[in-house]
């Protein structure tokens, strides 16, 4: 058992990983994209965002899917489903082109809502924390593009990437296929029909888990795609070297959500989540202000200043909120694994989608504050008031707990 474990984990992370770094070409391959179309920011926001539209808006069947058929079945299928569409990038000329390509590329997106209760239901409960946070750091996808993909780029131009993308992703459903396991008994009962499963959607606190996600990991995947072009665009950074800088975050974010499932195993996912927002609230509140000149007017004559973050205090505090973010993907998916451990796969596709519509809305509102403002650092203005939200929530939804008289059973507060 311990080693059916053991290769269903590796082999589903090193999967998940490959989907991953698909779902994220568009933050750098939209680069060469934007300069070859003259898009604007709000057009750019949006073809970066497209594949994860897609991606989230099928987690939920495919989370349902998971418990029915089996996490093996459908995770294969779906890797074999994207490896078409995104060969045919190599060859789009339009960008309506590039838009409905990337629909279909986004389904490789949708493998986290697969993995996750399908390496889930292999671990004990005591171990499932740290079991799905290690599945989770194949969220580092998002760095590996940002590594191979500018040098793909500047040797070969951009129309090999996706060709390379498609061969890689072939080649992993193949092995995934050979090194993973299927059991029967974690199947959900055949007779549970989508309403049924749906039911879990009047639990409040599916909804605040949520929210949440959409914050953590909606947030992560909109940085994730809008940083490498930040990086370009408000220091003067060249493409490899912005990719590599915005790979400060993306790659703790992916890589230490594995330590976030162990300490929300230790600490408990309620107390971990918290931490994690006022985290990301400091950060933002700090990335939010703008490059600014200022002039006082002294005694002695105008005194001129200038206010902003320098590239290397910036990638500093991304790097920050790349860790937090990971640990807060890992404790949101701890609250679902110990709460909802009959049906994780609905839950989860649930959960899923918020994050995933989080991170296919905020790229596209971040081209559109642009554009409207000219002020860059606007994204992080917006990301600081979700997180306002997420906190706000919490201290009201956790207020009856922390209230609740100490000698109180666990299960009564809860």
């Amino acid at each position: 058992m311990r080693r059916k474990q053991a290769s269903v984990l590796v082999s589903s992370t090193f999967a998940f990983t490959i989907c991953f770094a698909v779902w994220m070409m568009f933050a750098v391959l939209g680069i060469p994209i934007k300069t070859s179309l003259g898009l604007t920011e709000t057009q750019f926001g949006l073809l970066a965002a497209m594949p994860v539209l897609t991606g989230s808006l099928v987690r939920v069947p495919l989370g349902i899917w998971t418990d029915k058929y089996g996490g093996r079945r459908v995770f294969f299928l779906l890797m074999l489903a994207s490896v078409v569409p995104i060969y045919l990038i190599a060859y789009a000329t339009a960008y309506w082109h590039f838009l409905l390509l990337g629909m279909f590329v986004g389904l490789a997106g949708g493998s986290f809502s697969v993995g996750t209760p399908y390496v889930a239901r292999w671990y004990e409960k005591e171990r499932r924390g740290l079991a799905m946070g290690i599945f989770g750091a194949g969220n580092s996808g998002s760095a590996l593009t940002k590594f191979v993909a500018p040098g793909i780029v500047a040797a070969f131009g951009w129309q090999m990437l996706p060709k390379v993308y498609a061969v890689a992703m072939l080649a992993t459903a193949i092995l995934f296929w050979l090194f993973s396991y299927t059991d029967k008994s974690h199947l959900a009962p055949s007779g549970e029909s989508f309403t049924e499963q749906m039911k879990v959607l009047k639990d409040p606190r599916v909804w605040r888990y949520c929210q949440y996600y959409s914050v953590v990991f909606g947030g992560y995947v909109a940085l994730a795609l809008w940083m490498t072009k930040y990086y370009v665009a408000e220091y003067g950074f060249d493409l490899k070297h912005a990719a590599l800088l915005a790979a400060c975050f993306s790659l703790p974010g992916g890589v230490l959500r594995a330590v976030g499932g162990w300490i929300s195993d230790k600490y408990g996912a309620a107390r971990v989540t918290w931490a994690v927002m006022w985290v990301c609230w400091v950060c933002f509140f700090l990335l939010s202000y703008p490059q600014t000149q200022m002039v006082v007017e002294t005694v002695t004559g105008p005194l001129a200043f200038h206010i902003g973050l320098s590239p290397l205090w910036f990638t500093v505090l991304l790097f920050i909120v790349g860790i937090a973010m990971a640990v807060g993907k890992a404790s949101v998916f701890k609250f679902i694994g110990d709460d909802f451990s009959h049906n994780i796969g609905a839950v989860s596709g649930v959960v899923g989608l918020a994050g995933g519509l989080g991170g296919f809305i905020l790229p596209v509102m971040f081209g559109a504050l642009v554009d409207f403002t000219g002020v860059r650092s606007s994204a992080f203005m917006l990301l600081y008031g979700t997180v306002c939200v997420s906190l706000v929530w919490m201290h009201f939804s956790f207020k009856p707990l922390r209230a609740a008289p100490a000698n109180q059973p666990a299960g009564a507060q809860a």
